[in-house]
This record gives structure tokens, sequence and C-alpha cells, in this order.
């Protein structure tokens, strides 16, 4: 019964990152709720979502044409931030980790209500700051908070690089959401390696969310698309304050 909730999990998980997003919060509750200790669970669904995100990249590989040559200074931070966070992830004790996860969860849920608003935020900021120097360092920094959170937690990573790409004076929204994907691409990347060379990888509840996560994505996409990008988003809030609360009353 287990793997079949990991397989269901992973397979909306697939769907849900395919239209809006915000699959993670559906992924790593469900291998907690089959028994997987927090940290193990984390590492797990980083792992197994992981595939899905080749996708997302592969579909804006077009729209990055044409982004400044500096903008891909970011992959650095992204890196970095990457391997530190799940470091310190591997450092927390399970106990503690346990008591941050519904934290984790609620902000990753108010970041992902907040979609919605960055994004009509960004189409009217200017574009006069992209290629500036200054802020180009300013967004190398907050890339490095955001890379550490998502190589720790990961839930929530594409708004906040969004919002910074919005503060840096891009407009084109999917040529922000193709750099988005790259860069989460890196900081998930390397900390699912780091992960994987640690032992901290369940690779029976990670394969099986891996295949529910590709045929959602496939297959899945067409049923979410039809609710539309408004309602999947609904439904991911509502689960996703389910999932803190639940978690807390646990604790």
């Amino acid at each position: 019964m287990g793997y079949v909730v990991v397989f269901v999990a992973g397979f909306v998980a697939g769907a849900i990152n395919s239209v809006a997003g915000g699959g993670t919060l559906i992924s790593f509750p469900a291998l907690i709720w089959v028994g997987l200790p927090s940290p193990i669970a984390n590492a797990t669904s980083t792992v197994a979502i992981w595939p899905g995100s080749l996708g997302g990249l592969w579909g804006y590989r077009r729209d990055l044409h044409g982004l400044p040559g500096t903008t891909y200074a970011l992959i650095v931070p992204s890196l970095l931030g990457g391997i530190i966070g799940a470091v310190l992830l591997r450092m927390t004790p399970t106990e503690m980790f346990d008591r941050l996860i519904p934290v984790l969860i609620l902000f990753a849920t108010v970041l992902f209500m907040m979609q919605d608003v960055v994004q009509r935020a960004i189409r009217t900021t200017g574009s006069a700051h992209a290629g500036s120097k200054g802020w180009l360092i300013g967004a190398l920094l907050f890339q490095l908070f955001v890379a550490l959170y998502g190589g720790y937690f990961g839930a929530g990573i594409g708004i906040l690089m969004l919002a910074a790409f919005g503060i840096m004076g891009f407009t084109d929204i999917h040529q922000m959401n193709g750099l988005k994907n790259f860069l989460a691409l890196c900081i998930n990347g390397v900390a699912a390696f780091y992960f994987i060379a640690n032992g901290m990888v369940s690779w029976t509840h990670a394969l099986m969310m891996a295949v529910g996560a590709i045929v959602g994505g496939v297959w899945g996409a067409g049923v979410a698309r039809r609710i539309g990008p408004k309602g999947v988003r609904r439904i991911v809030i509502v689960v996703g304050f389910t999932m803190a609360l639940s978690l807390l009353l646990r604790l």
C-alpha cells in the first residue's frame, strides 16, 4: 500500500509541476507518511522529482536565447548553495528537522500563494537594471540564499528566483521561467548527487516516485490543464496548509 501512495504522490507531483510547480509539497509529506525519516524523505523526494525538471528545461530551451552573458554567473552560487544546503540537511538531527518541517512547508505554501502577485509585478517592472553590475552582485548573493534553502528543503525556490529576476529588471516571463528551471536543475542536481553519495536515498521509494512523476508529467498534465493553472494552485495551497497542520499535530 505504501508504494501505491508513493506512486500516486509522484504522479500528482509530476502533473502539478508540469503546469504550476509546487509538486514537492505533495511528494515530500507523502514519503513521511509512509514511514521514511524526514531527512531521508526530503533527499528521496529531491532525487525522485529531479528528472522531471529536465523536461521543464527542455520546454523553455528557446527562451534562454538572448539572456545577458553575465546572467550565467548565477550558476556558481546555485551549485555552491545547493551543496551547502544538502550538507546542512545531513548535519541536522532528525528530531530538529521534524520540528522545522511544518514551518518549511508553511513558508513554501505562502511563497506559492504569492506566485501570481510576483508575476504581475514583474510585468510592470522596467528592464533598466538587467545588466547592471550592482544588481548582478545583489542577485548573486540572493541566489546563494535561494540555493542554500533549495539544497536544504527545496519547495518554493522557483517563486523566490522569479522575484529576484523581476528586481533585476527582467520582464519576459517565459525567459525567466527558462532561467529558473535551469538554475533549479543546478541546485537540486548537486543536492541530489550529494544525497546519493552519502546514502540518504531510499531507492525503492525514489524509483517508484520517479516513475509516477514521469507518468504524471506526461498524462496527468492533461487533467491538470483542464483544471487550469489557478485551479491547480488552489489545490496545492489547500494541500500545503493541510499537510503543515497535520505535521504540526504530530509533533
